[in-house]
């Protein structure tokens, strides 16, 4: 019955029109009167509310949202995006198809810089949709490239996504990180690989090789951007710094390069960068502070047991009860945005991930993957609806040129279900 309750008082806010912040509240105050009256397991106090949502909030990981929003934020203004695209164009633009294999490659390496994929895509979309364009590049299918490439963002560390999957799941953020690398990796291989069949389709004249001194002089100037990755990663595997300080670094580091190296970076600008970057780290933290209130509620209802009496059918086969509960993520996150399906699903099935004996760092790197595929899935799709925005299609247009690069980015989903040693095996070798 609780499980009842928790699900219609969720989708009956949602389906008003409730922020989901607010619906998450709602939902909380729902389980709370129906334990008070049902079974006493909790009293009906508005107090108790609050506190849970203050404390849901006061989390020392969290500091991290705040810093690798600004450094994104930086990042784009002081032009590191910008030299990693003409980096990648130095040196695959003049394939067949040449600026595909530039998204892809320039999409791997700015997830492995801030973290979030609206932002990445948002950069990619702004600098490579107009040269697509021009260039004659078929608009639905490159929109549909740039939006498969902007969701490696939260998979590949540093990863904002991780941070909140941490935070709800009790899982250590330094390995959730360090085992998205390969995984992140195989998802830009997957959209690659399938630019690469699509781009026999193309009619259009690749661009011109340049020498190995000019691409040498572009990888210098580009060096710089390339190195933070180097020194987030390798300050995190050897102990260095947190993901917490690692998200300081981030940004005072493309602050610093932004401004006193490549100068595109202006005083002038801090204050509207910085308040871009506060009112997105708002919302996620409203978000996880009203989510924490429903995790609390769901832990006294015992709503985890519930679900795991429901999948007591697969609890004997890990690679079963990964596909069920792959194929319902994917289905809440076509009606549901990235962050709020981490935050409803996290407490949810973590109990039954355990119990299973199923490897929790494993597990998070396939829930955060699948929440991210999720963000180029309609109707909600944030990440489709910023590639729209940008590239002035329709959401229809835009699915049908993402569709393809979908299917390969479920492929590579499905067979990590199939071998977890994909991850795990690489995640061992980085933690020694």
């Amino acid at each position: 019955m609780t499980v009842s309750i928790f699900i219609i008082s969720l989708l009956a806010a949602m389906g008003i029109g409730m922020p989901i912040a607010y619906a998450l509240l709602v939902c909380g105050l729902c389980l709370m009167g129906f334990l008070a009256a049902t079974s006493g397991l909790v009293a009906w106090d508005s107090q108790i509310l609050a506190q849970r949502f203050v404390d849901g909030a006061d989390n020392f990981p969290l500091l991290a949202v705040p810093f690798f929003m600004l450094a994104g934020e930086f990042m784009n203004a002081g032009g590191l995006s910008r030299r990693i695209v003409n980096l990648a164009m130095a040196w695959v633009g003049h394939f067949r198809g040449g600026l595909g294999y530039v998204t892809v490659v320039a999409a791997i390496v700015m997830a492995s810089l801030s973290g979030s994929a609206v932002a990445d895509t948002a950069a990619l979309a702004a600098l490579l949709i107009p040269m697509m364009r021009a260039a004659g590049y078929n608009i639905n299918r490159s929109a549909g490239l740039i939006a498969s490439g902007g969701i490696i963002a939260p998979v590949i560390p540093p990863s904002i996504g991780m941070i909140i999957f941490g935070v709800a799941g009790n899982v250590s953020i330094t390995k959730l990180f360090l085992a998205g690398i390969v995984p992140g990796i195989l998802m830009g291989a997957a959209v690659g690989i399938t630019w690469w069949f699509l781009a026999k389709k193309e009619k259009v004249k690749p661009a011109p090789k340049i020498s190995i001194p000019e691409r040498l002089a572009i990888t210098w100037r580009g060096s710089l951007a390339l190195a933070l990755p180097v020194v987030i990663i390798g300050g995190m595997k050897a102990g260095a710094f947190t993901p917490t300080e690692a998200a300081v670094v981030a940004a005072v580091y493309s602050f610093v390069v932004g401004m006193f190296v490549y100068r595109e970076l202006k005083w002038s600008e801090m204050y509207g960068l910085i308040l871009s970057a506060g009112k997105t780290t708002a919302v996620v933290m409203f978000l996880v502070a009203a989510a924490m209130v429903s995790a609390w509620l769901i832990t006294v209802a015992n709503i985890p047991t519930e679900v795991a009496g429901m999948l007591e059918p697969f609890m004997d086969n890990k690679i079963l009860l990964m596909c069920f509960m792959m194929i319902l993520i994917v289905v809440v996150g076509t009606a549901l945005d990235f962050t709020p399906t981490v935050l409803i699903l996290t407490p949810v099935l973590m109990p039954v991930v355990l119990k299973a004996g199923i490897d929790p760092v494993y597990f998070g790197v396939m829930f955060i993957m699948n929440n991210a595929i999720g963000l180029i899935t309609p109707p909600v799709g944030t990440v489709l609806n910023v590639v729209c925005g940008v590239a002035k299609i329709s959401m229809d247009d835009a699915f049908k040129g993402v569709l393809p690069f979908l299917l390969a980015q479920l492929a590579v989903l499905f067979l990590l279900v199939l071998f977890p040693q994909i991850v795990t095996v690489p995640l061992h070798w980085w933690m020694h």
